[in-house]
């Protein structure tokens, strides 16, 4: 995106030009050897071992007195001292090295890289003490300086929510504790793959284009694939292709990966987000509700050191096990209601009263999912296992089998918000059948969230699908919880963002204001 120049940009390509006019090439195309980083370098400091280093990263700071000056140099791992003798990263003649290039053509921000040794300077800090500095690559935009004073106040923050989440690159460079995040989410992913590994299962990959959006509730996106010439869909879910796995004769498989959903976003919705599902043969949802606390127990202590996390104010145990907790006795909990056998229209009067917006549209299963979602879910902040959810909110999910109308499903609610979903997969292709065509129905009525019937999968289930337990697990969500972020934009490097206004249009709406 073009925009105008300001003083500084200028001043930085002139001063790149000035190097091209030296005959200093600002973007090297040579490796350049480094085998140092400076968290490595301080962590085995010795007083009695002269190290020598290469090292490379960006130009943090000058501090320019004469012959000598005093910089900071920041790469992957954190920042050093470097100290900078003109005589001796130009110890012949011609000085233009230090007194041309380091003192008037490096600005905050260029890349470096420098050779020297390691020592302790007389104030006690580790410095890197330089007799050789290499331009690698000049930065153009100047980077947003952010100071802190003596006190820890901090002045001139980069902390404009938009600004961040859509210069990622910057706000990696200049606010610490960014970068330790999406450590973290990785150590988050790291650590469920070993879980799942350990137990023997096989991640796998399934289709992200598919021509039935299945496996979930959700809007999707859709494209047009020219050559086949027709419509195709980004995934809204990896069910249908994992249990289609699973009749073919895997023990366990899993994957994780990106799903789409064309809907809102907030605080904890992206229209892409990270999803782990797995499904294991022969297990049920009681089963699969041991697993998971053990495998977020786990993951915790991965990420945290122990088995709690603070997000929003609030400390929560991820120490096994977890409450568990049927979602109708969840409603009675928190309204004082029974639905319990109640009709639909009885239902929809529940949900009145307890001020939740209702239409014609909305079956027996909708209803109690609005009624939760408005007076319940936001109350669970301890880990908790909603269950047994009425058999029209889980079309994929085997019946209850002690309680008529219900299913063996699972939700896992964590500080007032879903973060898994999981059943004893529904197996019989008969009944499978009757509930695709109860949401074609439900469909009809308006509801545009509604699963479409996926012929090839009933006619995989027909081939017979053995007893099994899946879940899915939102990666997004449970890396908020391990981090402490409220905000599913502070655990994605790139959030969705909306268009951003070039400066013609920026100029075209000043004008029109006036």
């Amino acid at each position: 995106m073009s925009h105008e120049l300001n003083d500084q940009e200028l001043f930085r390509r002139q001063s790149l030009a000035t190097m091209r006019e030296m005959g200093i090439e600002p973007y090297p195309a040579a490796e350049y050897v480094v085998n140092a980083h400076v968290e490595e370098v301080k962590a085995n400091f010795s007083d009695e071992e002269k190290r020598e280093v290469s090292m490379a990263g960006r130009l943090m700071s000058r501090r320019i007195m004469g012959k000598a000056s005093f910089a900071e140099l920041k790469d992957s791992t954190g920042r050093i001292q470097l100290y900078i003798s003109r005589d001796e990263i130009c110890p012949g003649e011609n000085k233009d090295m230090y007194n041309t290039v380091f003192k008037k053509l490096l600005d905050i921000g260029d890349f470096i890289g420098v050779k020297g040794y390691v020592f302790r300077t007389k104030t006690g800090e580790i410095s890197i003490h330089c007799m050789e500095l290499t331009v690698l690559a000049k930065s153009l935009r100047p980077l947003p300086v952010v100071k802190t004073d003596s006190e820890g106040n901090v002045f001139d923050a980069f902390s404009d929510p938009e600004l961040r989440f859509r210069q990622r690159y910057v706000d990696l460079i200049v606010n610490e504790g960014v970068k330790e995040t999406f450590l973290k989410r990785t150590k988050v992913i790291s650590t469920l793959r070993q879980c799942l590994d350990e137990a023997g299962y096989t991640e796998v990959e399934t289709p992200i284009l598919q021509s039935i959006a299945g496996g979930a509730s959700a809007r999707p996106f859709i494209t047009h694939h020219n050559s086949l010439d027709i419509d195709l869909y980004c995934r809204i879910a990896t069910e249908l292709y994992l249990k289609r796995l699973i009749v073919g004769g895997f023990e366990g498989v899993y994957e994780i990966g990106k799903n789409f959903r064309n809907e809102g976003m907030d605080k904890n919705h992206n229209p892409e987000f990270t999803c782990m599902e797995l499904y294991v043969q022969y297990k049920d949802y009681n089963w699969m509700m041991s697993f998971t606390e053990k495998v977020l127990e786990r993951i915790c202590i991965a990420v945290n050191g122990k088995p709690e996390t603070e997000i929003d104010g609030k400390v929560i145990s991820f120490k096994a096990p977890f409450r568990r907790l049927p979602i109708l006795e969840a409603i009675k909990e928190k309204t004082g209601y029974d639905l319990e056998g109640m009709s639909e229209d009885e239902m929809r009067e529940v949900a009145k009263k307890c001020g939740v917006e209702v239409d014609s549209t909305m079956g027996k299963g909708k209803l109690i999912d609005e009624i939760f979602g408005e007076t319940c879910e936001g109350t669970f902040i301890q880990p908790t296992f909603i269950t047994d959810y009425p058999i029209e909110m889980s079309p994929l999910t085997k019946k209850h089998r002690t309680k008529p109308g219900l299913t063996e499903r699972f939700e896992l609610m964590v500080n007032g918000k879903e973060l898994a979903n999981a059943y004893s997969e529904l197996n019989d292709p008969i009944d499978q059948e009757e509930r695709f065509r109860e949401q074609m129905r439900l469909a009809d009525k308006g509801d545009d969230e509604a699963m479409i019937i996926d012929q090839d999968f009933l006619r995989a289930l027909q081939y017979g699908m053995p007893p099994t337990s899946g879940i899915g697990i939102g990666i997004d969500r449970l890396v908020m919880l391990m981090t402490g972020k409220p905000f599913i934009q502070e655990v994605l490097f790139f959030p969705q963002m909306k268009p951003e206004k070039s400066a013609s249009a920026n100029q075209q709406a000043s004008e029109e204001t006036k």
